[in-house]
């Protein structure tokens, strides 16, 4: 593991995975509430064509680092990797097995600690999942869509937005 400004960081532009508001702003309260965990799960990043630091794993939590105007991070460098390796990491870093017992969460666990950890907790009411419109609480969503002329200028003007705290997808028509 080494320590590296985190500006030498930058977000991985194939990175299939999105944060929500929500859920954002837990992983942001997460991180302050207990940073050291950075220093046992550090992001995974290999080095591009510019000597800056690619993530491969931990592209949310980079996003929530700098918005706590964090200076460094940890970072666990995989140079050594093939490109495709580096594409299987950022797939099955993101791909959640196994299941929840929430039954020992239920009876073992803190649910209100659960809750600001970040995990969703189902509604139960009599033992089935409780139904509800949820209509009112979803939000709208505003769009835009910038045409590129190439890869590299796709990835330079992601690169940028995501530096100004914009939330983005890459897609590829």
């Amino acid at each position: 593991m080494k320590v590296v400004n985190i500006n030498e960081v930058k977000p991985n532009p194939k990175n299939p995975r999105i944060i929500k508001d929500e859920k954002f702003k837990k992983l942001v309260k997460s991180i302050q509430e207990f940073p050291d965990m950075l220093n046992k799960r550090p992001l995974i990043v290999f080095t591009d064509v510019d000597n800056k630091y690619v993530v491969l794993g931990g592209n949310m939590r980079l996003k929530a680092l700098k918005e706590l105007k964090f200076k460094e991070v940890p970072v666990i460098i995989a140079d050594e990797w093939t490109e495709e390796q580096k594409a299987e990491f950022l797939i099955k870093d993101n791909v959640g097995f196994g299941e929840w017992d929430w039954d020992s969460l239920a009876n073992e666990w803190d649910i209100e600690k659960l809750d600001n950890w970040g995990l969703d907790l189902p509604i139960f009411k009599d033992d089935q999942t409780e139904l509800k419109d949820l209509s009112s609480t979803i939000d709208n969503l505003y769009r835009i869509e910038i045409v590129c002329k190439d890869e590299e200028h796709q990835e330079n003007t992601y690169n940028k937005l995501i530096e100004q705290g914009y939330e983005c997808r890459l897609l590829t028509l």
